[in-house]
């Protein structure tokens, strides 16, 4: 694990091309780490949402930051669509691949247990598998030898995401949030940003320990106080509903741009 002090230098862990793993709105993002991103005017990230994703996703399309998204979903929640990213759909400026929770879960699993591919169940019958030349419908070779369908594991380059706690040890806790866990245990590099560390080690405490992803999984860590803003961090602060009020205004107006550097600029401080 790498003690890495500011958003910057947790974004320089990310090289333009990227496959990139991150988080729903509701779960942990790094959002400085994207706004740090933007402002170095990182190049065709590859997206994928863990199993969705919402504003960390949009700000970076709206920026021309994304090659490509694969997610279930794709919203601003409460606020609808994220119209940069339909925007740059239909300009045909993204891929866009489309994938379902389940498949996307399924991935990643396969993926921490170093196995090629997972079978999936609930998705036969759909249209979307006419989408995906990767999935593959088989035999079961046990009985009853019904279909199954295959989906491969999910290995992207970094898994990016923010959490409310770390340690001196490397140590992030994740309280519930399990798909952090998954996260971590399928990409070939975690970067992670932490509101606080304490001195005391998370895997100490039997409270901690379960919800805690050891510093095995972690490549680099930063301390970046309110590093989750304008989403919210557990414990720490709630999501800030106006900012993405005004980022779809001022979209509509053809000013959203003067918003993300707004934003921008008043990240940058907590990176000094």
């Amino acid at each position: 694990m790498t003690a890495i002090e500011t958003a910057d230098r947790l974004a320089d862990q990310i090289p333009d091309g990227s496959s990139v793993l991150i988080a729903p709105d509701y779960s942990g993002c790094a959002m400085a780490v994207v706004a740090a991103l933007i402002r170095r005017g990182a190049k065709d990230l590859r997206l994928i949402g863990a199993p969705q994703m919402g504003l960390q996703a949009e700000l970076l399309v709206a920026a021309n930051c994304v090659a490509s998204i694969e997610t279930a979903a794709m919203s601003l929640g409460e606020f609808g669509t994220a119209p940069a990213f339909e925007a740059a759909r239909k300009a045909g400026e993204i891929t866009v691949i489309e994938s379902t929770c389940p498949a996307i879960h399924a991935g990643l699993q396969a993926a921490e247990r170093g196995v090629p591919f997972a079978p999936v169940r609930g998705i036969l019958g759909s249209d979307l598998i006419e989408l995906r030349d990767d999935w593959q419908v088989i035999d079961n070779p046990l009985p009853p030898h019904d279909p199954i369908l295959l989906v491969p594991a999910i290995n992207p380059d970094v898994a990016l995401f923010h959490s409310p706690l770390g340690d001196g040890d490397g140590n992030v806790w994740i309280g519930v949030r399990r798909e952090l866990m998954s996260m971590a245990h399928a990409a070939k590099r975690s970067v992670v940003s932490v509101d606080q560390r304490q001195a005391a080690s998370l895997l100490h405490d039997q409270w901690q320990a379960p919800g805690t992803i050891p510093a095995l999984y972690i490549d680099a860590l930063g301390e970046i106080a309110g590093g989750g803003r304008p989403l919210g961090s557990p414990g720490q602060y709630a999501p800030d509903p106006a900012f993405i009020h005004r980022y779809k205004q001022a979209f509509k107006a053809g000013t959203h741009r003067a918003v993300i550097e707004q934003w921008i600029s008043d990240a940058a401080p907590a990176n000094a």
